[in-house]
Protein backbone atom coordinates (compact mmCIF):
# COMPACT_ATOMS: atom_id res chain seq x y z
CA UNK A 1 0.00 0.00 0.00
CA UNK A 2 1.11 3.46 -0.89
CA UNK A 3 2.00 6.08 1.63
CA UNK A 4 -0.95 8.04 0.46
CA UNK A 5 -3.35 5.41 0.47
CA UNK A 6 -2.05 4.08 4.35
CA UNK A 7 -3.09 7.53 5.60
CA UNK A 8 -6.04 7.99 4.33
CA UNK A 9 -6.88 4.88 5.58
CA UNK A 10 -6.15 5.88 8.82
CA UNK A 11 -7.67 8.95 8.69
CA UNK A 12 -11.22 6.43 7.56
CA UNK A 13 -10.01 4.40 10.85
CA UNK A 14 -9.71 7.29 12.64
CA UNK A 15 -13.51 8.29 12.14
CA UNK A 16 -14.71 5.03 12.09
CA UNK A 17 -13.40 4.63 15.94
CA UNK A 18 -14.88 7.97 17.00
CA UNK A 19 -18.44 6.49 15.44
CA UNK A 20 -17.44 3.79 17.78
CA UNK A 21 -16.32 5.09 21.12
CA UNK A 22 -19.36 7.56 21.17
CA UNK A 23 -21.69 4.04 20.55
CA UNK A 24 -19.64 2.71 23.09
CA UNK A 25 -20.10 5.58 25.55
CA UNK A 26 -23.67 5.62 24.89
CA UNK A 27 -23.99 1.69 25.52
CA UNK A 28 -21.98 1.34 29.12
CA UNK A 29 -24.98 3.91 30.51
CA UNK A 30 -27.73 2.55 28.80
CA UNK A 31 -28.52 5.11 26.95
CA UNK A 32 -28.73 7.75 29.28
CA UNK A 33 -25.59 10.35 28.70
CA UNK A 34 -26.05 12.40 31.60
CA UNK A 35 -24.36 9.86 33.78
CA UNK A 36 -21.25 9.74 31.63
CA UNK A 37 -18.49 12.19 33.45
CA UNK A 38 -18.01 14.18 29.67
CA UNK A 39 -19.63 14.39 26.40
CA UNK A 40 -20.26 11.26 23.72
CA UNK A 41 -18.19 13.20 21.20
CA UNK A 42 -15.22 13.51 24.00
CA UNK A 43 -15.03 9.27 24.19
CA UNK A 44 -15.37 9.20 20.32
CA UNK A 45 -12.08 12.08 19.64
CA UNK A 46 -10.68 9.92 22.75
CA UNK A 47 -10.56 6.68 20.96
CA UNK A 48 -9.89 8.47 17.22
CA UNK A 49 -7.06 9.98 18.83
CA UNK A 50 -5.26 6.62 19.78
CA UNK A 51 -6.22 5.38 16.87
CA UNK A 52 -4.74 7.52 14.52
CA UNK A 53 -1.83 9.40 16.93
CA UNK A 54 0.39 6.40 17.43
CA UNK A 55 -0.02 4.73 13.95
CA UNK A 56 0.69 8.55 12.25
CA UNK A 57 3.87 8.90 14.70
CA UNK A 58 5.05 5.18 13.48
CA UNK A 59 4.45 6.23 9.92
CA UNK A 60 6.73 9.41 10.18
CA UNK A 61 9.55 7.80 12.09
CA UNK A 62 9.19 5.12 9.43
CA UNK A 63 9.44 7.06 6.39
CA UNK A 64 12.24 9.19 7.83
CA UNK A 65 14.47 6.56 8.91
CA UNK A 66 13.89 4.25 5.41
CA UNK A 67 15.79 6.00 2.81
CA UNK A 68 18.50 5.80 4.93
CA UNK A 69 18.19 2.32 5.64
CA UNK A 70 17.45 1.10 2.01
CA UNK A 71 20.63 3.01 1.24
CA UNK A 72 22.98 1.15 3.29
CA UNK A 73 21.50 -2.25 2.61
CA UNK A 74 21.87 -1.60 -1.16
CA UNK A 75 25.23 0.02 -1.01
CA UNK A 76 26.47 -2.90 1.12
CA UNK A 77 25.33 -5.55 -1.52
CA UNK A 78 26.73 -3.64 -4.11
CA UNK A 79 30.67 -5.26 -5.82
CA UNK A 80 33.70 -4.43 -3.70
CA UNK A 81 35.53 -2.35 -6.89
CA UNK A 82 32.21 -0.13 -6.17
CA UNK A 83 32.05 0.49 -2.56
CA UNK A 84 36.06 0.75 -2.20
CA UNK A 85 35.08 3.97 -4.24
CA UNK A 86 35.76 7.85 -2.46
CA UNK A 87 32.82 9.47 -1.05
CA UNK A 88 31.70 11.89 -3.84
CA UNK A 89 32.07 8.97 -6.29
CA UNK A 90 30.19 6.76 -4.07
CA UNK A 91 27.65 9.32 -3.61
CA UNK A 92 27.54 9.77 -7.49
CA UNK A 93 26.61 6.26 -7.90
CA UNK A 94 24.05 5.92 -5.28
CA UNK A 95 22.52 8.91 -6.72
CA UNK A 96 22.83 6.94 -10.42
CA UNK A 97 20.35 4.04 -8.48
CA UNK A 98 17.87 5.92 -6.90
CA UNK A 99 17.45 7.80 -10.27
CA UNK A 100 17.30 4.76 -12.20
CA UNK A 101 14.79 3.61 -9.27
CA UNK A 102 12.54 6.87 -10.21
CA UNK A 103 13.14 6.49 -13.84
CA UNK A 104 15.18 9.16 -14.12
CA UNK A 105 18.16 10.08 -16.51
CA UNK A 106 21.43 8.78 -14.81
CA UNK A 107 24.74 10.52 -15.32
CA UNK A 108 26.80 7.78 -16.46
CA UNK A 109 26.36 4.58 -18.22
CA UNK A 110 23.98 1.57 -16.68
CA UNK A 111 25.71 -1.26 -16.14
CA UNK A 112 24.37 -4.49 -14.90
CA UNK A 113 26.22 -4.06 -10.95
CA UNK A 114 24.00 -0.98 -11.29
CA UNK A 115 20.66 -2.42 -12.53
CA UNK A 116 21.19 -5.05 -10.18
CA UNK A 117 21.27 -2.31 -7.18
CA UNK A 118 18.19 -1.13 -8.75
CA UNK A 119 16.27 -3.93 -8.53
CA UNK A 120 17.22 -4.89 -5.22
CA UNK A 121 16.19 -1.48 -4.13
CA UNK A 122 12.82 -1.29 -5.00
CA UNK A 123 12.73 -5.16 -4.09
CA UNK A 124 13.35 -3.75 -0.70
CA UNK A 125 10.97 -0.78 -1.14
CA UNK A 126 8.47 -2.69 -1.37
CA UNK A 127 9.29 -4.91 1.32
CA UNK A 128 9.24 -1.88 3.97
CA UNK A 129 6.02 -0.57 2.34
CA UNK A 130 4.49 -4.14 3.21
CA UNK A 131 5.67 -3.94 6.65
CA UNK A 132 4.93 -0.20 7.46
CA UNK A 133 1.42 -1.12 6.27
CA UNK A 134 1.05 -4.07 8.59
CA UNK A 135 2.39 -2.51 11.38
CA UNK A 136 0.84 1.00 11.04
CA UNK A 137 -2.76 -0.80 10.83
CA UNK A 138 -2.25 -3.35 14.13
CA UNK A 139 -0.86 -0.30 16.04
CA UNK A 140 -4.10 1.14 14.84
CA UNK A 141 -6.66 -1.20 15.68
CA UNK A 142 -4.67 -2.07 18.24
CA UNK A 143 -4.88 1.66 20.02
CA UNK A 144 -9.09 1.61 18.64
CA UNK A 145 -9.97 -1.32 21.25
CA UNK A 146 -7.75 -0.68 24.07
CA UNK A 147 -9.40 3.10 23.55
CA UNK A 148 -12.66 1.27 23.33
CA UNK A 149 -12.10 -1.06 26.41
CA UNK A 150 -11.49 1.89 28.73
CA UNK A 151 -14.65 3.84 28.46
CA UNK A 152 -16.20 3.88 31.32
CA UNK A 153 -19.00 5.78 32.89
CA UNK A 154 -16.53 7.68 35.61
CA UNK A 155 -13.62 7.70 32.47
CA UNK A 156 -12.79 11.36 32.47
CA UNK A 157 -12.37 11.65 28.15
CA UNK A 158 -12.37 15.08 28.26
CA UNK A 159 -9.95 15.51 30.54
CA UNK A 160 -7.53 12.96 28.59
CA UNK A 161 -8.65 14.73 25.22
CA UNK A 162 -7.91 18.32 26.37
CA UNK A 163 -4.17 17.14 27.86
CA UNK A 164 -3.52 15.17 24.26
CA UNK A 165 -4.70 19.01 22.87
CA UNK A 166 -2.50 20.83 25.07
CA UNK A 167 0.52 18.63 24.68
CA UNK A 168 0.01 19.25 20.54
CA UNK A 169 -0.04 23.01 20.99
CA UNK A 170 2.59 22.79 23.39
CA UNK A 171 4.87 20.87 20.31
CA UNK A 172 3.69 23.13 17.62
CA UNK A 173 5.24 26.36 19.46
CA UNK A 174 8.55 24.89 20.40
CA UNK A 175 8.73 23.75 17.02
CA UNK A 176 7.98 27.68 16.04
CA UNK A 177 10.41 28.66 18.58
CA UNK A 178 13.56 25.87 17.56
CA UNK A 179 12.71 26.94 13.74
CA UNK A 180 13.36 30.67 14.50
CA UNK A 181 16.44 29.92 16.53
CA UNK A 182 17.87 27.34 13.87
CA UNK A 183 17.39 29.94 11.19
CA UNK A 184 18.99 32.82 13.89
CA UNK A 185 22.19 30.29 14.31
CA UNK A 186 22.56 29.02 10.78
CA UNK A 187 22.98 32.52 9.51
CA UNK A 188 25.01 33.45 12.60
CA UNK A 189 27.61 30.57 12.02
CA UNK A 190 27.85 31.97 8.26
CA UNK A 191 28.21 35.57 9.42
CA UNK A 192 31.01 34.75 12.10
CA UNK A 193 32.76 32.67 9.37
CA UNK A 194 32.63 35.98 7.04
CA UNK A 195 33.73 38.24 9.95
CA UNK A 196 36.84 36.22 10.44
CA UNK A 197 38.06 37.33 6.80
CA UNK A 198 36.83 41.13 7.50
CA UNK A 199 37.13 42.91 10.40
CA UNK A 200 33.88 43.44 12.10
CA UNK A 201 34.65 47.00 12.48
CA UNK A 202 35.20 47.54 8.90
CA UNK A 203 31.94 46.15 8.30
CA UNK A 204 30.06 48.26 10.64
CA UNK A 205 31.56 51.61 10.13
CA UNK A 206 32.92 50.89 6.39
CA UNK A 207 31.84 54.13 3.85
CA UNK A 208 31.88 52.02 0.42
CA UNK A 209 31.05 48.72 -0.47
CA UNK A 210 32.45 47.02 -3.62
CA UNK A 211 31.72 42.97 -2.49
CA UNK A 212 33.52 41.94 -6.01
CA UNK A 213 36.74 40.29 -5.09
CA UNK A 214 39.67 40.00 -7.76
CA UNK A 215 41.24 37.24 -8.89
CA UNK A 216 44.48 38.36 -9.44
CA UNK A 217 46.07 40.51 -6.11
CA UNK A 218 47.53 43.43 -9.03
CA UNK A 219 43.65 43.87 -9.84
CA UNK A 220 41.95 47.21 -8.59
CA UNK A 221 39.87 45.90 -5.29
CA UNK A 222 41.65 42.33 -4.82
CA UNK A 223 40.84 42.62 -1.13
CA UNK A 224 37.08 44.00 -1.85
CA UNK A 225 35.51 46.60 0.57
CA UNK A 226 32.67 45.75 2.71
CA UNK A 227 31.79 48.33 4.60
CA UNK A 228 27.73 48.50 5.20
CA UNK A 229 26.59 52.02 6.28
CA UNK A 230 25.78 52.86 2.26
CA UNK A 231 23.53 50.05 2.16
CA UNK A 232 21.95 50.72 5.76
CA UNK A 233 21.63 54.20 4.55
CA UNK A 234 19.86 53.44 1.36
CA UNK A 235 17.70 51.13 3.47
CA UNK A 236 16.70 53.84 5.64
CA UNK A 237 15.88 56.95 3.21
CA UNK A 238 13.71 54.76 1.07
CA UNK A 239 11.80 53.43 4.20
CA UNK A 240 11.96 56.89 5.27
CA UNK A 241 10.04 58.39 2.03
CA UNK A 242 8.04 55.38 2.32
CA UNK A 243 6.54 56.02 5.72
CA UNK A 244 6.44 59.63 4.96
CA UNK A 245 3.84 58.62 2.22
CA UNK A 246 2.16 55.50 3.71
CA UNK A 247 1.38 56.88 7.87
CA UNK A 248 -0.53 60.19 7.06
CA UNK A 249 -2.29 58.67 3.93
CA UNK A 250 -2.79 55.34 5.91
CA UNK A 251 -3.92 56.65 8.99
CA UNK A 252 -6.42 59.87 7.71
CA UNK A 253 -8.10 57.01 5.61
CA UNK A 254 -8.45 55.08 8.61
CA UNK A 255 -9.96 57.84 10.93
CA UNK A 256 -12.20 59.09 7.65
CA UNK A 257 -13.57 54.91 7.64
CA UNK A 258 -13.68 54.26 11.04
CA UNK A 259 -15.33 57.64 12.36
CA UNK A 260 -16.68 59.57 9.53
CA UNK A 261 -17.91 57.19 6.12
CA UNK A 262 -21.28 55.91 6.07
CA UNK A 263 -21.91 52.30 6.25
CA UNK A 264 -22.11 52.39 2.25
CA UNK A 265 -19.22 54.62 1.67
CA UNK A 266 -17.51 52.01 4.03
CA UNK A 267 -18.45 49.11 2.39
CA UNK A 268 -16.85 50.04 -0.84
CA UNK A 269 -13.75 52.07 -0.02
CA UNK A 270 -11.65 49.76 2.48
CA UNK A 271 -11.90 46.70 -0.18
CA UNK A 272 -10.47 49.26 -2.94
CA UNK A 273 -8.16 50.20 -0.34
CA UNK A 274 -6.92 46.54 0.56
CA UNK A 275 -6.24 45.70 -2.94
CA UNK A 276 -3.25 47.58 -3.20
CA UNK A 277 -1.76 45.18 -0.86
CA UNK A 278 -3.11 42.21 -3.46
CA UNK A 279 -0.96 43.64 -6.46
CA UNK A 280 2.14 41.83 -6.85
CA UNK A 281 5.42 44.06 -6.18
CA UNK A 282 6.63 43.24 -9.36
CA UNK A 283 3.84 45.60 -10.81
CA UNK A 284 4.79 48.14 -8.71
CA UNK A 285 8.26 47.76 -9.78
CA UNK A 286 7.57 48.09 -13.51
CA UNK A 287 5.26 51.28 -12.54
CA UNK A 288 7.60 52.77 -10.52
CA UNK A 289 10.24 52.01 -13.46
CA UNK A 290 8.21 53.15 -16.20
CA UNK A 291 5.70 56.25 -14.85
CA UNK A 292 6.77 57.59 -11.47
CA UNK A 293 11.24 57.28 -12.03
CA UNK A 294 10.71 59.25 -15.97
CA UNK A 295 8.03 61.52 -14.15
CA UNK A 296 10.11 62.63 -11.64
CA UNK A 297 13.37 62.82 -13.75
CA UNK A 298 11.32 65.27 -16.24
CA UNK A 299 9.63 67.07 -13.57
CA UNK A 300 13.09 67.64 -11.87
CA UNK A 301 15.09 68.70 -15.36
CA UNK A 302 12.07 71.84 -15.92
CA UNK A 303 12.95 72.85 -12.27
CA UNK A 304 16.98 72.55 -13.19
CA UNK A 305 17.22 69.93 -10.46
CA UNK A 306 19.94 67.33 -11.68
CA UNK A 307 17.83 63.68 -11.00
CA UNK A 308 19.26 60.21 -12.10
CA UNK A 309 17.15 57.62 -14.07
CA UNK A 310 17.18 55.39 -10.94
CA UNK A 311 16.34 57.48 -7.33
CA UNK A 312 15.25 56.39 -4.18
CA UNK A 313 12.65 59.23 -4.52
CA UNK A 314 10.91 56.96 -7.02
CA UNK A 315 11.16 53.94 -4.95
CA UNK A 316 10.11 55.41 -1.86
CA UNK A 317 6.67 56.99 -2.88
CA UNK A 318 5.53 54.02 -4.92
CA UNK A 319 6.78 51.84 -1.82
CA UNK A 320 4.86 54.19 0.33
CA UNK A 321 1.76 53.20 -2.30
CA UNK A 322 1.83 49.79 -1.58
CA UNK A 323 2.08 49.70 2.03
CA UNK A 324 -0.84 52.17 2.76
CA UNK A 325 -3.14 49.02 3.65
CA UNK A 326 -0.79 47.75 6.08
CA UNK A 327 -1.25 51.00 8.27
CA UNK A 328 -5.04 52.00 7.05
CA UNK A 329 -6.66 48.30 7.57
CA UNK A 330 -5.09 47.52 11.02
CA UNK A 331 -5.52 51.13 12.02
CA UNK A 332 -9.29 51.23 11.53
CA UNK A 333 -9.60 47.72 13.48
CA UNK A 334 -7.92 49.34 16.08
CA UNK A 335 -9.95 52.41 15.82
CA UNK A 336 -13.48 50.52 15.82
CA UNK A 337 -12.00 48.23 18.94
CA UNK A 338 -12.18 51.17 21.05
CA UNK A 339 -15.38 51.22 23.44
CA UNK A 340 -18.47 53.25 22.15
CA UNK A 341 -18.36 54.27 25.85
CA UNK A 342 -15.93 56.17 25.67
CA UNK A 343 -17.14 58.38 22.10
CA UNK A 344 -20.21 58.77 24.67
CA UNK A 345 -18.31 59.94 27.64
CA UNK A 346 -16.31 62.26 26.00
CA UNK A 347 -19.05 63.88 23.58
CA UNK A 348 -21.63 63.76 26.52
CA UNK A 349 -18.43 66.33 28.52
CA UNK A 350 -18.72 68.74 25.91
CA UNK A 351 -15.98 67.89 23.40
CA UNK A 352 -16.33 67.84 19.64
CA UNK A 353 -15.82 64.89 16.89
CA UNK A 354 -12.70 65.83 16.00
CA UNK A 355 -11.52 66.46 19.79
CA UNK A 356 -12.72 63.33 20.65
CA UNK A 357 -10.76 61.69 18.12
CA UNK A 358 -7.47 63.91 19.18
CA UNK A 359 -7.68 63.15 22.67
CA UNK A 360 -9.83 59.87 23.25
CA UNK A 361 -9.60 57.35 20.75
CA UNK A 362 -6.19 57.84 18.99
CA UNK A 363 -4.28 57.83 22.21
CA UNK A 364 -6.60 54.66 23.26
CA UNK A 365 -5.97 53.09 19.60
CA UNK A 366 -2.31 54.11 19.55
CA UNK A 367 -0.71 50.83 20.58
CA UNK A 368 -2.27 49.04 17.70
CA UNK A 369 -1.52 51.52 15.28
CA UNK A 370 1.96 51.09 15.83
CA UNK A 371 1.84 47.77 15.51
CA UNK A 372 0.38 48.71 12.29
CA UNK A 373 3.52 50.96 11.13
CA UNK A 374 5.80 48.69 12.47
CA UNK A 375 4.52 46.11 10.42
CA UNK A 376 4.62 48.26 7.51
CA UNK A 377 8.11 49.71 8.47
CA UNK A 378 9.12 45.32 8.44
CA UNK A 379 7.90 45.14 5.03
CA UNK A 380 9.70 48.20 3.64
CA UNK A 381 12.93 47.10 5.03
CA UNK A 382 12.24 43.74 3.23
CA UNK A 383 11.48 45.06 -0.13
CA UNK A 384 13.67 43.85 -2.97
CA UNK A 385 11.66 44.17 -6.15
CA UNK A 386 10.47 47.84 -6.23
CA UNK A 387 14.35 48.88 -5.09
CA UNK A 388 15.76 46.61 -8.43
CA UNK A 389 13.58 48.20 -10.79
CA UNK A 390 13.53 51.99 -9.20
CA UNK A 391 16.33 52.41 -7.01
CA UNK A 392 19.51 50.45 -8.94
CA UNK A 393 22.11 48.50 -7.73
CA UNK A 394 24.66 51.53 -6.56
CA UNK A 395 25.79 51.71 -3.08
CA UNK A 396 25.81 55.58 -3.02
CA UNK A 397 26.17 56.91 0.69
CA UNK A 398 24.03 59.86 0.13
CA UNK A 399 21.13 61.35 1.74
CA UNK A 400 19.92 63.11 -1.57
CA UNK A 401 16.38 61.21 -2.76
CA UNK A 402 17.35 62.00 -6.31
CA UNK A 403 20.35 60.18 -6.89
CA UNK A 404 20.24 55.82 -6.76
CA UNK A 405 20.70 53.97 -3.72
CA UNK A 406 20.68 50.38 -2.94
CA UNK A 407 19.19 48.62 0.06
CA UNK A 408 20.12 45.57 2.34
CA UNK A 409 17.61 42.80 0.72
CA UNK A 410 18.57 43.83 -2.93
CA UNK A 411 22.45 43.40 -2.03
CA UNK A 412 21.98 40.22 -0.34
CA UNK A 413 19.50 38.93 -3.24
CA UNK A 414 22.70 40.25 -5.98
CA UNK A 415 25.38 37.83 -3.72
CA UNK A 416 23.36 34.92 -4.02
CA UNK A 417 22.16 35.04 -7.43
CA UNK A 418 23.83 32.09 -9.56
CA UNK A 419 25.84 29.94 -8.91
CA UNK A 420 27.70 30.18 -5.91
CA UNK A 421 30.74 28.83 -3.25
CA UNK A 422 29.99 29.34 -0.06
CA UNK A 423 33.96 30.33 1.24
CA UNK A 424 34.75 33.63 -0.11
CA UNK A 425 33.70 36.90 1.87
CA UNK A 426 31.88 38.00 -1.34
CA UNK A 427 29.24 35.19 -0.56
CA UNK A 428 29.20 35.26 3.07
CA UNK A 429 28.54 38.74 3.13
CA UNK A 430 24.92 38.46 2.13
CA UNK A 431 24.69 36.19 5.84
CA UNK A 432 26.16 39.25 7.32
CA UNK A 433 23.78 41.47 6.04
CA UNK A 434 21.18 39.12 7.28
CA UNK A 435 22.11 39.11 10.83
CA UNK A 436 22.88 42.95 11.20
CA UNK A 437 19.01 43.59 9.82
CA UNK A 438 17.66 41.00 12.02
CA UNK A 439 19.05 42.80 15.06
CA UNK A 440 18.13 46.13 13.22
CA UNK A 441 14.75 44.86 13.30
CA UNK A 442 14.87 43.18 16.79
CA UNK A 443 15.88 46.56 18.14
CA UNK A 444 12.67 48.51 16.48
CA UNK A 445 10.35 46.08 17.93
CA UNK A 446 11.56 46.44 21.06
CA UNK A 447 11.22 49.77 21.13
CA UNK A 448 8.16 49.55 19.29
CA UNK A 449 6.66 47.34 22.59
CA UNK A 450 7.96 49.99 24.41
CA UNK A 451 5.44 52.46 23.39
CA UNK A 452 3.01 49.42 23.25
CA UNK A 453 2.97 48.82 26.74
CA UNK A 454 3.55 52.45 28.28
CA UNK A 455 0.52 53.56 26.33
CA UNK A 456 -1.68 50.66 27.51
CA UNK A 457 -0.78 50.52 31.00
CA UNK A 458 -2.28 54.19 30.77
CA UNK A 459 -5.35 53.52 28.95
CA UNK A 460 -6.40 50.18 29.99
Amino acid sequence: MSTTALIFTLVLLAGFSFWLGRKRSFAVVNGDAWKLHSLPNYYGYYTAIWCGIPALMITAMWLFFENTIITHLVVVDLPEEIRSLSPDRLNLVVNDIRNLVSGNIVSSDVDPAMRAAADHYIHLQAISQAALTVLVLAIAISGALLALRAIRQEKRARNAVERIVMIFLLASSTIAIFTTLGIVLSVLFEAIRFFETVPLTSFLFGLEWSPQMAIREDQVGSSGAFGAIPLFAGTLLISFIAMLVAVPIGLLSAIYLAEYASKRVRAMAKPLLEILAGIPTVVYGFFAALTVAPFIRDSGGLLGLDVSSESALAAGLVMGIMIIPFVSSLSDDVINAVPQAMRDGSEGLGATKSETIKKVIIPAALPGIVGGILLAVSRAIGETMIVVMAAGLSANLTANPLEAVTTVTVQIVTLLVGDQEFDSPKTLAAFALGLLLFVVTLILNIIALHVVRKYREQYE
